[in-house]
């Protein structure tokens, strides 16, 4: 039996792993990195020890952020880079706030099929 919160916490769940899907694939078709999107996990760090990204790499993200997301990154923002979870909850915090619907954004249909 499952509850409404149990219901809940399961589609938050998945919400957030669609998204993060949907960034990973971003980052690795934007850099033609040779690693399949699932290789990176939400918390891996993109710069140094991570995927060891360089400037270059930031500058082509950051492109690509704004493109896809319509959202500017600037310099002094870099640090929503850290990992996939860091920029989506970046994402999301600026989504929510401004009142968008982050899957939207996302181009993610997250609506139950009709039976």
């Amino acid at each position: 039996m499952t509850t409404p919160l149990r219901e809940a916490a399961l589609a938050h769940a998945a919400h957030w792993q669609a998204m993060t899907s949907e960034i990973k694939a971003v980052i690795i078709d934007r850099l033609d990195l040779p690693v399949p999107p699932e290789w990176l996990t939400d918390d891996q760090p993109l710069f140094g020890r991570g995927l060891e990204l360089d400037s270059i790499d930031a500058l082509e993200l950051s492109m690509a952020i704004d493109q896809k997301f319509h959202m500017p990154v600037y310099e002094d923002d870099m640090s929503i880079f850290g990992s996939v979870g860091s920029f989506l909850s970046h994402l999301t915090t600026n989504r929510e706030a401004a009142g968008e619907d982050i899957a939207a954004v996302l181009g993610i249909d997250l609506k139950e099929p009709q039976a």
